[in-house]
């Protein structure tokens, strides 16, 4: 039965790929022109053994734009919300009119499960076209992102732990650590797999033969033409002697893994000179194809703080390009932990420095080069960012949700044009939790 599955899933990612050959991205994402009449959804994590873990599951509530906008209005997501399927955080993304949710449950026995949600306001949230659990292809804690493609698919992302060949003390030669990556994806219209593959990544034989391997893979980006995938990474180095993870290593520059779509086959590994971090983000988007058509990428655990690197049309780091946030922003130690592109090139980072957990707000300009505070936020010390996943980008603006973990909060909106801040609905808060997005 499992053969006749797997050969089942084969026909369709075969079928998949011709269907999908001529969607392209001919052009740079499109600005988003905004809507006047649509739900907004705000996500709170629940704690689960300690304060801001977020572990205890995912509530989610909608409300009108209007109300979103309004200070007067408050919202309690984890009293009035509803949970959707997952036993640690969710990860959720939105369609782009805010109508349906989409979430791939994380861990646990429904873990890889995917569920399409229509958005009624309130707590009604509806689950539609039944599902599909992806945990057989790409584990029960698969990282994924909705591709910017209308809302058509959705690409899931893992690699198993690291094996070695021949390491100590097995004997024999030692060749390299890796793991068995899953590239799968998800058809948002049809509700199923439409394709996946599976295949080891391999780093040069140098970087192999001293321990690095791909660790993780998260956050693929589809770029301008539509033809290829460039997924991040985190990178882990093993001691060989000693067959045991390295804690402090010299890191190689940024790695992506780059993948033909739709076929999703022909895996290759491109590296930046200019970042030394890694780019697989955490809970949300970490790359975007920008108004000039170039893929702009984060880069986090970099020694010399958080970088914004440029992937040029030809699917190559541009390392010409250089935009150190630490520089920008003039302080130490910048960790992105999420960051989103609006239009014309500017996005807004959420990022902490100095190594504390205390988070900020910066508006960044792609082209420029800069990176500028936000000013008309309360950054309390207990802000943090980590986990956050979910900005809504409504025209010219971006809607954020902050909130200190275990203290009220307030949705903020941020327009790229005037650098207004406007302050929306207040956001109620339970001791440990927090507030984890707006979509």
């Amino acid at each position: 039965m499992k053969k006749l599955l797997l050969n089942g899933l084969l026909i369709g990612a075969m079928l998949g790929s011709a269907a999908l050959t001529g969607c392209s991205n001919d052009d740079p994402m499109p600005d988003n022109p905004g809507n006047a009449d649509r739900w907004v959804t705000v996500s709170g994590a629940l704690m689960g053994s300690t304060p801001g873990d977020g572990n205890g599951g995912t509530m989610v509530y909608a409300v009108s734009k209007d109300d979103a906008r309004n200070p007067e209005v408050s919202i309690d997501v984890f009293e009035n919300g509803y949970g959707v399927r997952s036993n640690r955080t969710a990860r959720l993304q939105a369609s782009e009119d805010g109508s349906t949710l989409f979430n791939i449950a994380y861990t646990g026995d429904n873990g890889g499960e995917f569920t399409k949600y229509a958005v009624n306001g309130g707590r009604n949230f509806n689950p539609i076209d039944g599902g599909v659990n992806i945990s057989q292809y790409a584990g029960t804690s698969p990282r994924w992102v909705k591709l910017f493609d209308g809302d058509r698919t959705g690409i899931a992302v893992n690699v198993t732990l690291p094996v070695p060949n021949n390491a100590p003390p097995a004997g024999g030669t030692f060749a390299y650590y890796r793991g068995v990556a899953t590239v799968l994806a998800l058809d948002f219209q049809e509700t199923l797999i439409s394709g996946y593959r599976q295949y080891e990544i391999p780093l040069t034989a140098e970087e192999e033969l001293q321990g690095h391997t791909i660790f993780r893979l998260d956050a693929p980006v589809l770029n301008k033409l539509g033809n290829k995938l460039i997924i991040g990474t985190w990178m882990r180095k093993y001691d060989v002697a000693s067959n045991t993870v390295a804690n402090n290593f010299e890191r190689l520059g940024t790695k992506s893994v780059v993948v033909d779509y739709p076929s999703l086959e022909n895996p290759t590994i491109i590296t930046s000179s200019v970042g030394h971090g890694d780019c697989s983000g955490y809970r949300s988007f970490n790359s975007f194809v920008a108004s000039d058509g170039n893929i702009y990428q984060a880069t986090q655990r970099d020694p010399k703080g958080s970088h914004i690197l440029r992937i040029n049309q030809n699917n190559e780091y541009d390392n010409s390009y250089i935009f150190s946030l630490d520089a920008a922003l003039g302080v130490k130690g910048v960790y992105v932990d999420a960051w989103r592109y609006v239009n014309d090139n500017i996005a807004y980072v959420l990022y902490t420095h100095g190594g504390t957990d205390q988070g900020y707000v910066a508006q960044v300009d792609l082209s420029a080069r800069t990176a500028t505070k936000v000013e008309g936020i309360p950054y309390d010390a207990d802000l943090d960012f980590s986990q956050y996943q979910g900005f809504m980008v409504d025209g010219d603006e971006v809607y954020i949700a902050v909130t200190p973990t275990g203290k009220n909060g307030n949705i903020y909106i941020l327009n790229s044009k005037t650098n207004e801040v406007i302050k929306g609905a207040t956001l109620i808060n339970k001791p440990g939790n927090h507030y984890i997005g707006v979509f």
